[in-house]
């Protein structure tokens, strides 16, 4: 976060904070103590899911650096990627200067007084209007294929060769914030030159590489100008900041560690303050301390109506989940009588997928027998084509068999939207090969009650005071993970070496491992299941060890835990 300075009239380096687009979305709080104590993280390995995906973001990059350039040239000034930051700098104002019409790696000179940096994949001279527009260059979907409607509205996307903004009836858009920060950083950063567009616009090129996404900046630059003005002031050291639990903090380091021996790190101050955004984590934390709601306790001794402006769960559920918190009741009923829907043949399902690279194993359990369908090539494969069909016209014939002999059938999965998304994106990839449905015949059986997501089931009966993933929630009901190490992040470590993706050698333990990991998963859910609404008499029942809502109401709420 910091950087030298030019020299001072005393002929010493001034130490200046600067920031980047990165900077302006996360928590601030993390933002502060990077900048002030950078040595603490030095030699710290960077997560190896983030190092992941950073590596598939430069590859993708590099993809569409490539294909641009190969197919126009004469278009394109390239800076070099190899060159210092303050060479690269020089680089592409010299192009500017000259005109360029399509600088690749731009890098704009850092801004002394007022600590920005950064730079754009592609700068697109605008011809109509002159100056430039910047496009970046993500590694996410920016937008969504869709059937031609009559919306009141569309977005407006460009061609990848020509520069032609035009509504775009195909897609719907899919606006991150973080891309919408950076494109208006980067408008400003040009605007200091002189060399920003009129048309305040930007673009972003997604994953799919198909079209450019442009955004209309106009009602973007007050919010950007306060959330900067907001974010330097803090690697300055002119604002303090104090943890509070985000969603970001699952993968922080400053989680368990601390700036200095006396500071102790977020995790340990948040529970010792009993910090309120322990149970109302993000943006709920923030609006209940404006209501001068600090800690749990604050929260669960609430009385009187509730906030005008709270917009989340119901506030008396908020409640209870800061009663329980206090009470180390991991789960609460929300209703009397647990319901999960049974069957005559039922299958768990779980998939494993690799970034957003391909679906590489369908695991199912059915009567107690583990059955994988997987794929060891690489993904993306067409091999994940003949693994999908197997799983598809597996699953499918359990159903058409249960049918015909005239019984009920149910699959079940925890958190549809992966399974949901990789049948639909492996119906579009494979179309017409071998035993690939149709995206019609996947949209009539996940539409269909025979598609139960355990998720919801978890989330419409359950407070969870803990989280509601299904390593938080399955162990309650007594079910244990065989690795230890188990996590959708580690097994994306474990793929990599199980087929050999850096070039190494293939290792088969690794592939066994994530094949025991995904049987987990299935386990898990059946678990979950049987404890929820079980299917014989006498055994484990959440009805009877998880207390209800109605333990926790009043102001003398019970302090009774599970098992008791």
């Amino acid at each position: 976060m910091r950087d030298a300075g030019p020299d001072s009239g005393a002929g010493e380096r001034e130490r200046v904070a600067f920031l980047d687009a990165r900077s302006l979305i996360g928590c601030r709080h993390r933002l502060r103590l990077t900048a002030t104590y950078p040595e603490v993280l030095a030699g710290v390995a960077e997560d190896t899911g983030v190092q992941q995906r950073r590596d598939a973001a430069v590859a993708h990059r590099e993809h569409v650096r490539d294909t641009l350039v190969a197919a126009q040239p004469e278009w394109w000034v390239v800076i070099d990627p190899a060159q210092p930051a303050a060479i690269r700098a020089e680089a592409t104002m010299e192009a500017c200067s000259q005109g360029a019409q399509r600088i690749w790696g731009a890098v704009l000179p850092q801004e002394f007084d007022t600590g920005r940096r950064g730079g754009s994949e592609i700068l697109l001279r605008d011809e109509m209007r002159g100056g430039y527009i910047p496009v970046i260059v993500v590694n996410h979907k920016v937008t969504d294929a869709r059937q031609p409607d009559p919306a009141d509205h569309h977005p407006v996307t460009s061609d990848l060769y020509q520069w032609n903004p035009q509504p775009d009836r195909h897609v719907r858009s899919r606006p991150q914030p973080r891309d919408q920060q950076r494109l208006t950083h980067l408008y400003r950063m040009l605007q200091r030159h002189g060399l920003a567009s009129p048309a305040l616009v930007g673009g972003a090129i997604g994953l799919a590489f198909d079209r450019i996404l442009i955004h209309d900046l106009t009602g973007l630059l007050d919010d950007y100008d306060r959330r900067y003005a907001d974010r330097i002031a803090v690697i300055r050291g002119e604002l303090p900041t104090v943890p509070s639990k985000v969603p970001e903090c699952r993968q922080c380091p400053w989680w368990s560690r601390s700036g200095t021996p006396d500071e102790p790190s977020c995790e340990r101050w948040l529970t010792e303050h009993h910090d309120v955004s322990l149970v109302a984590p993000g943006s709920r934390a923030e609006l209940l301390r404006r209501h001068d709601v600090e800690t749990v306790e604050d929260l669960a001794g609430w009385t009187g109506e509730e906030p005008d402006d709270w917009q989340y769960e119901p506030f008396a559920e908020a409640v209870v989940t800061a009663r329980a918190w206090i009470s180390g009741a991991p789960l609460v009923r929300r209703v009397e009588r647990l319901q999960v829907r049974r069957a005559d043949v039922e299958v768990d399902v779980d998939l494993e997928s690799y970034q957003e690279f391909g679906a590489y194993l369908w695991g199912t359990l059915l009567d107690g027998v583990y059955r994988p369908f997987a794929t060891w090539d690489p993904v993306p494969t067409t091999d994940e084509a003949r693994s999908f069909a197997e799983f598809w016209t597996w699953l499918m014939g359990r159903r058409a068999e249960a049918a015909v002999a005239g019984k009920t059938f149910a699959a079940y999965c925890y958190s549809r939207n992966a399974e949901d998304k990789w049948m639909y994106e492996s119906a579009r990839r494979f179309a017409g090969m071998p035993g690939v449905p149709t995206e019609d015949q996947v949209r009539e059986f996940v539409d269909s009650p025979e598609w139960v997501d355990m998720f919801q089931a978890v989330s419409e009966q359950f407070i969870c005071p803990n989280g509601k993933g299904l390593k938080k929630v399955a162990p309650v009901a007594g079910f244990a993970w065989r690795d230890a190490e188990a996590s959708g992040e580690a097994s994306m470590s474990w793929y990599r070496l199980a087929v050999g993706y850096d070039g190494g050698e293939v290792d088969l333990t690794q592939r066994t491992r994530l094949l025991e990991y995904n049987e987990d998963d299935v386990r898990a859910t059946l678990a979950l299941r049987d404890w929820m609404v079980p299917s014989t008499p006498g055994g484990r029942s959440a009805e009877a060890e998880v207390p209800s809502m109605a333990d926790f109401r009043g102001p003398e709420h019970s302090r009774r835990t599970i098992g008791t």
